[in-house]
């Protein structure tokens, strides 16, 4: 993919009059086409696989799956954006209170996940959907905290993954101190922290940047740099693309396609073994686009283009890859419907679990807040208490 640069015009005089001499301007380069990086940084995006879905080789970063599991990373996207579509739904027929989508950022999320191995740990944001369907979490878990009735579903501990985190880049800092101690334990698992452009321009990541780089922690960045933080878009918030400032800390950066589960694959991959073999850390930068809104309280209309969000659509991550498995003959028809149904009883699952799960105790937010008790807490209780009666009372009378 190249963007071809305006060429500079040549103003001329006619008449037989001299030409006046102007100093020469700089031809002002081309503002990119919706959907791609400016063309000086194009080349250095890492791609395994075509938004037509042809198969390319990288010189450094290399990967050899065989059909099943080319085959899987497939399903992990189908079922990913099947559960993330189903709980779009679920938030506008009201039986949640807000989501996230990962819409278009499928294959930066499996490919990177699958890239993990057992005992690495994860961080998240409150968008790695795809990451925790790789970790084994169950998808109907995540639904829990958006629903309002938990702080997180699922224990950290079990699957190596993280609560999600909703304050913006703090996550990073957790995954430096974490890998610290990972590092001093002796071990040679690796820690990843996901988090966003917008997340990018947060003191937190550059304060963790500092400390894995000083002390060298097994720890990789992975940055879903899908162009906009809410309403703002990248170039607001940097003058150089965001893999490059890893640099200025004193560890390597790369930018992968986001929008490429090969790529995304291979090149995390790669920093995590970089990583667990005391090299230290590295930024991994994952150019892919937000498809749908920031959260359902969003509306990018507002703000974006929809020649930009077409262009995206045509390099859509699950389409892409279905046509390389078509064209090489890794799946038929009976695979790829077999897959849409799985998908379709994944809906109908999340959709039961949802609306089945039980209000919390209204009265346990005063529990363990101080280990021996407190007086204000203790009056605290009793008033909500009483308020609580209070509609009872109403509907009594």
């Amino acid at each position: 993919m190249t963007v071809e640069s305006t060429a500079a015009r040549k103003n001329t005089r006619g008449g037989g009059k001299r030409a006046t001499a102007k100093k020469a301007t700089p031809a002002k380069a081309k503002s990119p086409a919706p959907g791609q990086a400016p063309a000086e940084e194009q080349d250095q995006l890492v791609q395994l696989l075509t938004p037509e879905g042809k198969r390319v080789e990288h010189p450094e970063y290399a990967i050899d799956l065989s059909p099943e599991e080319l085959r899987g990373l497939y399903r992990d996207m189908v079922l990913t954006r099947r559960f993330d579509a189903e709980a779009t739904t679920l938030q506008r027929q009201g039986e949640l209170g807000l989501w996230a989508s990962l819409l278009g950022q499928e294959a930066a999320q499996i490919g990177s996940g699958r890239a993990l191995r057992d005992d690495d740990y994860v961080f998240p944001t409150y968008r790695e959907h795809g990451v925790a369907w790789c970790r084994g979490v169950d998808p109907t878990n995540l639904l829990g905290m958006f629903r309002g009735v938990n702080h997180g579903g699922w224990d950290p501990n079990s699957n190596n993954f993280h609560l999600y985190t909703i304050v913006i880049g703090s996550q990073t800092l957790h995954a430096t101190g974490y890998a610290m101690g990972v590092q001093k334990d002796g071990a040679d698992s690796a820690v990843i922290a996901y988090f966003g452009d917008g997340a990018s321009s947060q003191g937190d990541v550059a304060e963790s940047f500092t400390f894995s780089a000083v002390y060298n922690a097994p720890v990789v960045f992975f940055c879903q740099n899908n162009q906009w933080a809410i309403s703002e878009p990248t170039e607001r918030q940097t003058r150089v693309p965001l893999y490059q400032r890893a640099r200025g800390y004193g560890f390597p950066g790369v930018r992968v396609d986001g929008n490429d589960v090969l790529a995304c694959l291979a090149v995390t991959k790669a920093a995590l073994e970089r990583a667990r073999s005391g090299e230290g850390p590295m930024l991994v930068e994952a150019f892919t686009y937000r498809m749908g809104a920031h959260t359902t309280s969003d509306d990018p209309t507002k703000y974006r283009r929809e020649e930009e969000r077409e262009a995206w659509e045509a390099k859509d991550p699950i389409l892409r890859l279905r046509t390389y498995l078509e064209t090489e003959g890794f799946v038929d028809r009976e695979y790829l419907d077999a897959v849409e149904e799985e998908s379709e009883a994944l809906g109908k699952r999340v959709r039961e679990v949802v609306r089945a799960m039980p209000d919390p105790d209204t009265m346990a937010i005063f529990e363990n807040v101080y280990a021996d008790g407190h007086a204000l807490v203790d009056e605290e209780r009793a008033q909500f208490a009483a308020y609580q009666a209070s509609f009872a009372d109403a509907e009594e009378n």
